[in-house]
């Protein structure tokens, strides 16, 4: 193998053997060689001595002059190459660089082809070699001005990464998750981010990535006077740029037990956020491998505090809002829950996260004088100030009806004219559940509402197929549209859960999807209510987005509620039919004996007696007897007379002489508790007897 370097010759100033050089290479700046392979030696023309720095005469041709003149450093790199152009029988092509007197380097760049034996040997290597050092500077200057201009690239790609990831933020919340993200931190370069907020005097740090946790955890609060570089920024509304651990420990002496964790390379940018000229805020970012900040790199980064500081300004007032308008929308729901025996009731309402994030969605809950409990939820068409005005009306007419007395029937029709004689061209959903807590009985009502959620004491769950009728305030003006209602039982340990469609719908999505993912994660859910409610919350808003606001109530009858209510008793009693009511008393007896409650035979035929004689009397059409069982405080019955009358009787004072007027005396005399309930077109008068008070 033939080495670039050969042993000694002898000295050769010129040689015949020396390539003449072109004009053209000599008005280029280019000199010729010819390397002597066998014999090791080197002869350049005068251009080329000048390349290589010689004089004329002064280069003996031997190649270990030569590699005197080179950088001792790029030799190894030489020889690999030259040898492999050797032994491949190819030219090569190389850049070196050449020490001139004074010890200025230049780069010089050589060609050379190598001429072989008729066995393929190399024998000579003739070539060309000039100076290179324009070239390269021109070429350097280039590569400084392309990167230069990926600089820039880079520094508007972090700006506009920094934009993407901000759009779709919404609250600070949002914006504190969206910044210290490890794969931002990786776009911008940083090991570590810290975001804060003034509060008050205070610097609140709301978010923070690659930083030691005691460090975030201490200055959690620290003062705006405080010597940090957070609050400095904030005060000097300036960019605070650091270089260096010592230059940290210098300025900011409070940081010296928690800069060990750092390189000490470690830098650092700290940039006010203001927002319309008012100071909000401070970002920080680190840097473990050092950053100097030049000009360019400052720029950007203050342009980056104006980014953020938009999108804070902006998650700040959105927060703002928020909460005033779930304060308004909270402050028109019941401030206190009724307390009910073998009943466990558990609300929940959740505003939008739209902005204003204020809407018409309600629940409800008032326990009726016998016992019974209505829950109600609801939904007005809109999200503003009316639909909350026009929402909070509504709950009060609601809660007004029953408490009346009237069925859900009738409370959800009259609820209806109410809405539309308010002429706010909105409309409302609703759904209401009455309940007796004892027995389980429980009468659905639905307008235009999702049907309620019955959780069964085995977890399966179902929605209980519901009639509806049209939702609230859609009726003429004056009239009252009939709603049906469903009457079933509420098993012991079985919860009703009743809410508004924001639980389950979400824009882009199939409601059905939405509806089976409610099933899935109340059969799923804890048994409480209380943690229930959340529960099915906290699930369905990853579904939804919490793009509607949600009013939510879980009713659950509790495992140690009275027995399931036997079938009740009902007969029809015509005033046509003269052995009507001797039927309707020797029926009531046989349902007393069946249900263990003989000792209330004369008292139960006396009042059903007077209840069925004054509804045939007073409206002349059929009436309905039906009588039940009741175990509210002790055991007892529970009779209701249904007619088609809307007249609510009234007591009248009767003197001896009167044959009549004295039903209603006996009743209040000897039933435990009385009442009338208005039913669409008619009423029902009912009275409860208890058996330990005979």
């Amino acid at each position: 193998m033939h080495r670039f370097f050969a042993p000694d010759g002898p000295p050769q100033a010129r040689s015949p053997h020396v390539t003449t050089a072109d004009v053209a290479l000599a008005v280029n700046g280019m000199g010729t060689f010819t390397w002597d392979v066998a014999e090791g030696v080197m002869h350049y023309d005068d251009a080329g001595l000048a390349v290589m720095g010689f004089r004329p005469g002064e280069f003996d041709g031997r190649l270990p002059t030569l590699g005197e003149r080179m950088v001792t450093e790029e030799l190894p790199a030489i020889r690999e190459l030259v040898d492999r152009a050797l032994r491949e029988r190819s030219g090569f092509s190389l850049y070196f660089r050449v020490r001139h007197r004074g010890g200025l380097l230049r780069w010089t760049h050589t060609q050379g082809h190598i001429v072989r034996d008729p066995q393929g040997r190399p024998v000579r290597v003739i070539g060309i070699i000039r100076d290179a050092s324009q070239e390269l500077l021109a070429l350097d200057q280039i590569e400084q001005l392309r990167q230069a201009r990926d600089d820039r690239r880079r520094q508007a790609d972090i700006v506009g990464h920094v934009s993407d990831v901000l759009v779709p933020t919404v609250t600070v919340e949002d914006v504190a998750e969206a910044l210290t993200t490890s794969r931002l931190l990786e776009r911008v370069g940083a090991s570590g981010i810290v975001l804060g907020l003034i509060d008050n005097g205070r610097m609140e740090l709301v978010g923070a990535n690659g930083l030691p946790e005691e460090l975030v955890r201490d200055f959690h609060l620290s003062r705006l006077g405080a010597p940090l570089p957070l609050a400095e920024a904030v005060r000097t509304r300036r960019p605070v740029f650091v270089t260096g651990r010592a230059e940290i420990a210098v300025r900011y002496r409070a940081l010296q037990p928690y800069l060990k964790r750092f390189p000490e390379t470690a830098a650092a940018a700290f940039l006010p956020l203001i927002a319309q000229d008012t100071p909000i805020g401070a970002v920080g970012l680190v840097y473990e491998h050092g950053a100097r900040f030049p000009p360019d790199e400052r720029t950007v980064l203050t342009a980056l505090g104006k980014v953020i500081a938009q999108s804070l300004q902006r998650a700040i007032l959105y927060d703002q809002e928020h909460e005033l308008a779930a304060g308004l929308q909270t402050a028109m729901l019941p401030g206190r829950l009724p307390q009910v025996p073998d009943l466990a009731l558990a609300t929940r309402y959740r505003p939008t996260r739209a902005r204003g994030g204020i809407g018409g969605d309600w629940y409800d809950a008032l326990c009726l004088p016998d016992g019974r409990i209505v829950a109600i939820v609801g939904d007005v068409q809109g999200h503003d100030v009316t639909a909350a005005a026009v929402m909070g009306q509504l709950r009060i007419a609601l809660s007004a009806y029953a408490a009346e007395g009237h069925p859900p029937a009738t409370v959800m029709a009259r609820a209806s004219a109410f809405l539309a004689e308010l002429d706010t061209d909105r409309f409302a959903t609703c759904l209401i559940a009455q309940l007796d807590p004892g027995t389980g009985t429980t009468s659905i009502v639905r307008a235009g509402h999702p049907e309620p959620v019955l959780r069964r004491r085995d977890g399966s769950s179902v929605w209980i197929a519901t009639p509806g009728g049209l939702p609230l305030g859609l009726a003429a003006p004056g009239t009252q549209p009939a709603y049906p209602a469903l009457e079933t039982v509420l098993e012991p340990g079985s919860t009703l859960v009743l809410c508004t469609d924001g639980l389950i719908e979400a824009r882009a999505r199939d409601i059905d999807q939405g509806r089976t993912r409610l099933l899935e994660a109340i059969r799923t859910g804890p048994g409480p209510p209380e943690f229930l409610a959340d529960h099915l919350l906290d699930t369905m808003a990853a579904y939804t987005g919490e793009e509607d606001d949600v009013a939510l109530l879980v009713l659950q009858r509790s495992r140690a509620a009275g027995p399931d209510p036997v079938p009740q008793m009902e007969a029809t009693i015509s005033p046509a039919d003269p052995d009507a009511l001797v039927a309707v008393r020797l029926a009531l007896r046989a349902a007393l004996h069946d249900w263990s409650l003989e000792a209330l035979d004369d008292t139960a035929e006396l009042l059903a007696c007077e209840l069925a004689t004054n509804a045939l009397l007073h409206t002349g059409r059929d009436a309905t007897l039906t009588a039940r069982p009741v175990h509210r405080g002790g055991r007892g019955l529970r009779l209701a007379v249904s007619d088609a009358s809307p007249v609510t009787p009234r007591r009248r004072a009767a003197t001896e002489q009167c044959t009549s007027g004295r039903g209603l005396l006996l009743v209040e005399e000897l039933a435990t508790s009385w009442g009338i309930e208005p039913r669409g077109a008619g009423k029902t008068v009912w009275c409860e007897i208890a058996l330990d008070q005979l």
